[in-house]
């Protein structure tokens, strides 16, 4: 579900100028269709998780790195992705993500091993954080102000909003008819056509020379990814284990090396400035908390409807219908209520209705019906999301300054991927600990394990309201 990264506009280049305006359902097509194989990735797997496990012989905890491999990449070269567009061309650097994304789900559809699809996952990844950029300014750059490119944002805006639908639609059908590689291989023939049409019909728009900043992608990634191993290797071998310490340890050593080059290098990956605004700084953290919580949802919701309830796959994608259109309902409600209600109230009762449904998730347990104990909480996390998200998008991005307006939209979206690794690795983590100590994994021991982890997601949620309620200030500019 993530944030657009808006690019302030620019013109086509000279060469390509005549173009604009030419074609521009070809235009739209090709690039919704790209974000859709983005957004909806991760959705389209985790409906395949228990079919990758048992076909990969994954460990419960190991498999949650199906996930976070993506969306660690993802999120921590996004800003990077999005920089490197400017420097080197947003149409270049837009096909290369495309073409790095292609090839690496037709590798991950063919993997033998756990090693090999978590690798093919890493570099789908690092292509989501080169193009996801690029599609947004391209679509910019490519329709005229004015209702040609109004229309374009509204159809483009609308389908991002299905994405979640679609995805767990498309990975039951797919799971269930094929295999589960075939929630990868999908991904093959439309981004060969993305790929090969994007220089013909997609004007490129003006290059904004300079450097970018690899050393501070990295090591921002490298550090993310450590803690994430930290948590996940607690969950199977304990605190005091010494590869656990180390991880710990080397995250701390990386975020560090991170900061220090965000204040000293020319163009930072995450410029820092953005964190001076409370407001901005708040709606970072909360952004990053409640991701924590959709993520984790997700991705053991699944698990317990076809391996605790007996769903099949494609059971198992309808089930996430509610949440979806409860989400999808009132993300188009609240941009009516926003300026009627407020955004802090509008954010303030998104959350608590969050943190209700994931509670209401943690008293999970082996005889829990789909009906009500999973329908009902799973639309109030729809609902909930979709009361939150948009009015705090817009305190998050209220008055950010013209050049910093592509950063700030940027970072939002880094920190839902961020945030999102990180919450499943604190929810596995919970989850793995319970069935560590406790012993022999029965049905019922399984489903109190997911009980417990989502506990951790309520408590996530809880401190995203918290610090809302006391960091936010209501009077501060918003867009």
């Amino acid at each position: 579900m993530p944030a657009s990264t808006a690019t302030p506009t620019t013109t086509a280049s000279g060469r390509d100028a005549g173009r604009l305006g030419n074609h521009p359902g070809v235009i739209l097509a090709l690039l919704v269709t790209c974000y859709l194989m983005i957004i909806v990735d991760n959705n389209v797997v985790t409906i395949a998780l228990p079919q990758i496990q048992s076909s990969l012989h994954m460990s419960a905890t190991g498999l949650s790195w199906v996930l976070s491999s993506y969306t660690l990449t993802f999120g921590g070269l996004l800003l990077l992705g999005g920089r490197a567009g400017d420097v080197f061309g947003r149409r270049r650097v837009f096909v290369t993500g495309v073409v790095l994304f292609t090839v690496s789900s037709l590798l991950g559809g063919l993997a033998a091993t756990a090693w090999w699809l978590l690798a093919a996952r890493a570099v789908q990844g690092l292509g989501a954080a080169l193009a996801s950029p690029g599609a947004m300014a391209l679509l910019m750059t490519n329709f005229k102000e004015g209702p040609a490119r109004n229309r374009a944002l509204a159809v483009y805006s609308t389908l991002a909003g299905l994405g979640m639908a679609i995805g767990m639609i498309l990975g039951g059908l797919l799971t269930e008819w094929t295999s589960w590689r075939w929630v990868l291989f999908i991904n093959v023939p439309f981004g060969a056509v993305i790929a090969i049409l994007t220089p013909i019909y997609i004007a490129d728009p003006e290059r904004h020379p300079g450097r970018i900043d690899i050393i501070g992608a990295l090591t921002g990634t490298a550090a993310t990814a450590a803690l994430v191993y930290g948590f996940i290797r607690a969950s199977e071998d304990g605190w005091g284990d010494a590869l656990t310490l180390t991880a710990f340890a080397a995250a701390v050593v990386l975020l560090a090396v991170f900061l220090l080059v965000q204040r000293r290098v020319p163009h930072p990956t995450l410029p820092l400035r953005l964190f001076a605004d409370r407001n901005r700084a708040a709606g970072y953290a909360t952004v990053l908390l409640a991701m924590a919580c959709l993520f984790g949802v997700l991705f053991f919701i699944s698990q317990f409807l076809q391996n605790i309830l007996g769903y099949s796959a494609l059971q198992a994608g309808l089930a996430f219908l509610p949440m979806a259109a409860g989400m999808f309902g009132m993300s188009r409600l609240t941009p009516w209520l926003l300026p009627r209600v407020g955004a802090l109230r509008l954010i303030l009762i998104g959350l608590a209705v969050v943190a209700g449904g994931a509670g209401w998730l943690s008293q999970l347990d082996d005889h829990t019906a789909y009906a009500p104990g999973l329908l009902v909480p799973m639309l109030m996390l729809g609902v909930g999301i979709g009361t939150f998200l948009m009015p705090l998008t817009a305190l998050i991005l209220g008055g950010v300054a013209p050049r910093d307006s592509g950063a700030a939209a940027g970072t939002m979206q880094t920190m839902q991927q961020v945030g999102g690794s990180l919450g499943l690795a604190i929810l596995v983590t919970a989850y793995g600990t319970t069935l560590r100590l406790d012993g022999a994994r029965t049905p019922s021991l399984i489903a109190h394990a997911m009980g417990n982890a989502f506990i951790a997601a309520t408590v996530s949620v809880v401190l995203a309201f918290v610090l809302v309620a006391i960091v936010i200030r209501p009077n501060r500019p918003r867009a």
